[in-house]
């Protein structure tokens, strides 16, 4: 088994319609005929930022415009050792083509289950699959739950908790309903918090709290999120193949006064721990999402961040 870790600068490049850009490997290669995100090893010397930019034009013939950490993937094939640092890029000039005549194929999200990818290129997937932001809907009365469902809509916010616990028990599951009402409409996913019980609701998967994280012995089904604290939580989440995991608190909070921040660099440490995407939560704000990302974090969670009076 070899020692040496081979580092590979990877993109999720998407066009205008979101559709990402897949090639193929070539049959000789290791992982040969397999789909993959584009790019290629550091050469003596680069940062990944470099690397990926010289990759992506040799390989398909695109130059990068702007490009946003996503996610890094630590993976041992037996064989073979990879750091996939895995970048975002939205914005680039030219036309894609196989310059190494390699197949390539533009595709929706959603179809990328439908091919055949290296294990290392599982949790890319994930993190592909996610938004930038995780709002977490919260509130003391069914006016101000509706008020800040449709805060977090206007703020871009196209994945929510719903989670409840400040409001009476007697009013969540007529408040479900219509959150559920307006997510569907907007085409918004919605997942609902373990501890919820409400009968009957049709969602698009679950949030773990890290009680029942903790307890939790076979993955759920849907989409599914867990609350973590500490590495343990992070692993357990990881091993279980959750979509995600959120990680709390980053900074202080009024809420949870006694609580000890983890900060930016505990919180890369922890991140670069785990091959899974990770949101960072606790005393942010929208403009703390590009140090997030550069921190590792698959982007901002929140309850009150996305509200329009903290997002100033």
């Amino acid at each position: 088994m070899t020692t040496d870790v081979l580092h590979v600068a990877a993109a999720v490049v998407r066009d205008g319609n979101g559709r990402i850009l897949i090639t193929q490997r070539a049959k000789h290669a290791h992982q040969g005929g397999l789909w993959e995100f584009p790019g290629g090893k550091l050469e003596e010397g680069e940062t990944p930022q470099q690397a990926l930019v010289r990759e992506l034009r040799e390989e398909v013939g695109i130059e990068v415009k702007t490009a946003q950490p996503l996610i890094k993937v630590r993976h041992d094939y037996g064989d073979r050792r990879v750091l996939l640092d895995v970048w975002s890029v939205n914005e680039f000039d030219g036309e894609a083509w196989g310059c190494e005549s390699q197949a390539l194929q533009w595709i929706a999200p959603q179809q990328l289950s439908d091919f055949a990818f290296p294990a290392a290129n599982l949790p890319i997937i994930k993190a592909a699959l996610l938004p930038s932001y995780y709002g977490i809907l919260e509130g003391s009365s069914v006016e101000q739950v509706l008020t800040r469902c449709q805060q977090f809509l206007q703020a871009g916010v196209s994945l929510i908790q719903l989670r409840l616990k400040s409001l009476p028990l007697e009013s969540r599951q007529a408040v479900a309903e219509q959150v559920i009402a307006i997510c569907q409409h907007r085409s918004v996913k919605l997942i609902l918090n373990s501890d919820l019980q409400l009968s009957d609701f049709q969602c698009d998967g679950v949030h773990l709290s890290s009680q029942a994280l903790q307890a939790c012995q076979q993955r759920p089904e849907g989409l599914v999120g867990a609350s973590c604290h500490n590495l343990d939580q992070l692993r357990l989440a990881e091993k279980l193949a959750l979509d995600f995991a959120v990680l709390a608190p980053i900074q202080s909070t009024t809420t949870h006064p006694d609580a000890n921040p983890l900060g930016w660099q505990q919180m890369q440490a922890l991140i670069e721990q785990v091959n899974l995407p990770v949101y960072a939560l606790g005393g942010l704000r929208l403009d703390d999402l590009d140090q997030a990302l550069a921190n590792g974090a698959q982007g901002l969670a929140g309850i009150t961040t996305f509200l329009m009076e903290n997002s100033q």
